[in-house]
């Protein structure tokens, strides 16, 4: 049972950081381009990359752990659903331009967050 509530623990903190984070940055920032969303999928990138490293490779942690940070929070935090979503109404709405800009832009840097983030944590 302890497993459920690390994750509905981390989940909600997710939640949480998710909705703060998006509308700050689209109150600051605005326009059409779903610019809160996706610093949200691309930190969130880098941030599993990072976690992983570390409670895979380099530290040994107790399970729930990984369970709480990337299954809870990260899980809750980064945005896919929404990213999909935000991609078919640019679609819907005719900006294909936008949403080529938007799915590859998030894709790209997505996996470099990952990338650095990996490669941050393996670092001795």
């Amino acid at each position: 049972m302890d497993r459920y509530l690390v994750v509905l623990a981390g989940a909600g903190l997710g939640g949480l950081a998710r909705y703060v984070a998006g509308s700050w940055i689209m109150a600051k920032y605005g326009g059409r381009f779903p610019l809160g969303t996706f610093v949200i999928n691309v930190t969130g990138s880098f941030l599993i990359g990072v976690l992983m490293t570390l409670l895979t490779v380099r530290l040994n942690p107790h399970p729930n752990w990984r369970l709480f940070l990337v299954v809870g929070i990260l899980g809750d935090y980064t945005t896919f659903s929404s990213f999909e979503y935000e991609t078919y109404t640019a679609v819907r709405d005719g900006a294909r331009w936008l949403a080529t800009l938007y799915v590859t832009g998030s894709v790209a840097l997505g996996y470099l967050g990952v990338w650095l983030g990996a490669l941050l944590a393996s670092r001795r």
